[in-house]
Formats: structure tokens, C-alpha cells, sequence
């Protein structure tokens, strides 16, 4: 009996320096965790998102304007849609073979703190963004061609 009461004795502050050693390990697992949730969020909502807006605005520009103009209100589209600091968007519009109009749209996440904004790297090791890429092909309206 004598034996185990010594030993109870020497293992007092174990659990409390177990839990100082691993909680930065605990700390860093969920926000990993947390951004690649946000990040897969993200990516299905901006996937919905920029099809409906390019098939409610790419085939049929307004009256005088042109595919560069429909680009630009494309970007505006989505960053009014997705109003967080720490995504950023990318359109392009290429010209493919039959009159086609390849609409490709770039979604890019910078990590976050749960929601707060974070630099571009910690303790000299630098966050990448993450990048998801939509494409769609269709055909814009002319006016005046007849087909």
C-alpha cells in the first residue's frame, strides 16, 4: 500500500502538463478542420452560385454591352453574393470554336482563425490559398446574326 500512495504522489501535475503540451496540437487540428469545412461550404455554394449567374447573364448581354462588360459584372455578381474577406474571385472568358463562350470562374480561400482573418504565414511558414476552379461553355446571343 505504502508503494502506490508513493507513486500516486509523484504523477500529481501529469494531466495538466499532458493537456499544456497537446492543446497546441488540439488548437492547430481544428482550425485545419474548420477551414477545410468552410472551404468544401464554400466551394458547393460558389459552384450553384456561378452557374445560375452565368446562365441568367452570359447568353444574352444587355444592349450595347459586350463579353468584357459581362465578365466584369459576373466578378461584381459574385463578390456581392459572397461578401467574406477572405475569399477573393476570378473570371475569364475565352472564345471557343463554334461561337461558343467558355465562362471559367475562380474561387480563392485564404485561411482563417475560425472566421477571423489571418496573415499570409505563421512563425515563418507560409498559408497557401485554395483554389477551386468552375468551367461552362455556352452560347451567347447576337443580335442581328441569323443562324
Amino acid at each position: 500500500m505504502k508503494i502506490i500512495s508513493s507513486l500516486w504522489k509523484n504523477n500529481e501535475g501529469q494531466s495538466t502538463v499532458e493537456l499544456a503540451v497537446m492543446f497546441p496540437v488540439i488548437l492547430i487540428i481544428a482550425v485545419i478542420c474548420v477551414n477545410a469545412l468552410t472551404f468544401f461550404s464554400e466551394c458547393s455554394s460558389f459552384d450553384r452560385t456561378f452557374k445560375q449567374i452565368v446562365t441568367s447573364l452570359g447568353p444574352n448581354p444587355g444592349y450595347g454591352k459586350d463579353i468584357s462588360n459581362v465578365k466584369s459584372i459576373l466578378e461584381s455578381e459574385l463578390k456581392n453574393r459572397f461578401d467574406d474577406d477572405f475569399l477573393d474571385f476570378e473570371v475569364s472568358v475565352e472564345n471557343v470554336s463554334g461561337g461558343l463562350q467558355e465562362f471559367s470562374g475562380n474561387l480563392k480561400m485564404y485561411p482563417t482563425l475560425f472566421g477571423m482573418g489571418l496573415r499570409s504565414e505563421i512563425f515563418g511558414v507560409p498559408l497557401p490559398s485554395l483554389n477551386h476552379q468552375q468551367k461552362m461553355t455556352i452560347e451567347v446571343y447576337k443580335p442581328g446574326v441569323i443562324i
